[in-house]
């Protein structure tokens, strides 16, 4: 997708993750190489979503507010760059829970249910009638989100897209009742990657189910990671033929090797036999132990400095509340409650 409107005009972007646990390479390879790409030719701003963290960890909070820092300090460690990507707190705009509340009294609660990406998550997370509010109202809470900075473009994976047309729907709606142009439809920038599997191949790659390699993994960590991987259960044997479809370890060697004509001469060794799969392991362990050990290092040194990063949150939710209490007086405007 041409990610601007013209040749002139820069694209808003808004996007984001909620603070449940450090970054992985999922996160990397599907929005932050992206995001950074993205950052010098557009007006981007990150959010770090704690409020939506909590629509299915209510039970434990900790486990949002101890990883607010370790998501910024994975931003830096990648290159966003604050001076040029505003990086902001959910919870420190609170225009964004306001609009959430207009927005959901133009939504119903079938709708909400039939959004793909919630049942689907309703069902991963075995919620069933016992579904907190705020998981299932996260549609309306992240079009508060997109439209708190009238975005116009955000960056997703192809599951996210039934948010966005629930996203566009209310802005319609919105707009509608203004009788002219006040919010931004927004239109998906979808990666050129193809999502990345897990370790063991059977899910995505998840935050919450041990199945990633975090930006700030180990060296052991990553080398046992790539060790468990899953590969082509029927090659037995160094000289038997090999599948590279469904080879996790093909996945990722794809996904992460700088040489691409290299990888394609590794493909055709093992699919015509006498290649084993511990030496196509070790070709990948190498490539993300280099990749990874800067970033490593680069995260560790900015979690040395938790002062740097609160400032950073700070400075960035101080102009993004400035944006949004500007979206949220014109919302409150077409629903006559500007009376003083």
């Amino acid at each position: 997708m041409n990610s601007k409107q013209d040749s002139d005009k820069p694209e808003i972007i808004l996007t984001g993750d909620r603070a449940t646990g450090p970054l992985h390479l999922g996160h990397y390879v599907g929005s932050l190489k992206q995001r950074v790409a993205l950052q010098a030719i557009h007006e981007q701003t990150i959010l770090v979503a704690d409020m939506q963290g909590l629509t299915d960890n209510a039970h434990n909070p900790k486990k949002v507010s101890s990883n607010i820092l370790n998501v910024v300090a994975d931003y830096l460690a990648v290159g966003i760059n604050p001076s040029i990507t505003t990086i902001c707190l959910q919870s420190k705009l609170p225009a964004l829970a306001e609009l959430t509340m207009y927005y959901s009294n133009l939504v119903s609660i079938s709708r909400l249910e039939r959004n793909p990406t919630v049942k689907s998550e309703i069902q991963h997370k075995g919620f069933e009638r016992s579904i907190p509010a705020g998981f299932l109202t996260y549609p309306i809470s992240q079009a508060a989100d997109i439209t708190g900075f009238n975005a116009t473009l955000v960056p997703v994976g192809d599951d996210q897209l039934p948010m966005l047309e629930q996203n566009n729907e209310i802005v319609r709606k919105v707009n509608s009742l203004a009788g002219r142009i006040v919010l931004n439809e927004c239109r998906p920038l979808l990666s050129n990657a193809s999502r990345l599997p897990s370790t063991d191949g059977k899910n995505k790659m998840s935050k919450s189910m041990g199945n990633a390699i975090n930006l700030g993994a180990t060296e052991k960590e990553i080398s046992a990671a790539v060790k468990s991987m899953y590969t082509d259960p029927n090659h037995l044997r160094v000289e038997d033929p090999g599948n590279v479809e469904g080879n996790i370890v093909f996945t990722y060697l794809d996904a992460f090797h700088p040489d691409e004509n290299y990888i394609s001469q590794l493909k055709e060794h093992y699919q015509r036999g006498g290649l084993g799969d511990g030496t196509t392991k070790k070709i990948l362990e190498e490539c993300l132990q280099d990749m990874l050990r800067p970033i490593r290092v680069r995260r560790s040194e900015f979690l040395s400095d938790k002062a740097q990063l609160i400032n950073i949150l700070i400075k960035g939710s101080q102009v993004s509340r400035d944006k949004t209490e500007k979206v949220l007086f014109d919302v409150k405007d077409i629903f006559g409650l500007n009376i003083f």
